[in-house]
């Protein structure tokens, strides 16, 4: 691994908690961030199923510079990668098993999580070369899932995504994740539509505490 992409891996893990962002608009996404980043949550994923993804990426990167980390989730093509990552994304997400996304990963220097389900796939995204296993969905799983999974294979880092909430955030994450995807729980729609900033970095402070800060 390049120090570019250590360093940027490192960012992830210290972040603890990655945001799950489906905007209705890319002109949504920089004030959304802006109100995770005052609260604590830094590390920003932004989904291709966001109109004009890559342009959320770019504006967001350029508005908030070095306080958040940003990225591009839900990548199912080498199309979208290539636009995320000349967007400037600092990590890549995918929900499934995607080889072809390695390359790019690879080139541009970023972090990747390729998404798995068991552990036959997690140990497979690991060969692939995957940073990060995105243990996806992880809602029926919970952390003794992956406590159970770690045993054998410590080597690897798990991101579940899914069913992760500031109630049981502390849980996931003393089970062994490296990080954990947070979604709908933290990004609550109704906030979003109605500009209720104060209330999500409110919010987003809580799932800080509760994740405790990793310097």
């Amino acid at each position: 691994m390049t120090p570019n992409r250590i360093h940027r891996a490192g960012r992830l893990v210290a972040a603890r908690i990655i945001a799950v962002l489906r905007a209705r608009s890319a002109e949504q996404v920089p004030f959304i961030a802006e109100a995770l980043v005052a609260g604590g949550v830094t590390a920003i994923e932004v989904t291709t199923s966001t109109p004009e993804f890559a342009r959320a990426i770019r504006e967001t990167r350029s508005a908030l510079g070095a306080s958040a980390f940003v990225g591009a989730g839900t990548l199912l093509s080498e199309a979208q990668a290539g636009a995320a990552v000349d967007a400037g994304a600092e990590f890549l997400v995918s929900p499934v098993l995607r080889p072809g996304l390695m390359p790019l990963a690879l080139a541009a220097e970023t972090p990747i999580l390729l998404g798995a389900y068991t552990p036959t796939e997690c140990q497979a995204a690991h060969e692939m070369g995957s940073d990060f296993v995105k243990l996806f969905p992880a809602d029926t799983l919970g952390p003794a899932y992956i406590r159970s999974l770690r045993a054998p294979l410590p080597h690897l880092r798990v991101v579940p995504t899914g069913g992760v909430t500031v109630e049981n955030v502390g849980e996931f994450l003393a089970a062994g994740c490296a990080a954990v995807g947070v979604g709908s729980s933290l990004l609550r729609s109704e906030w979003i539509e109605a500009g209720r900033w104060s209330e999500l970095t409110a919010l987003a402070a809580r799932f800080t505490a509760a994740a405790g800060h990793r310097k």
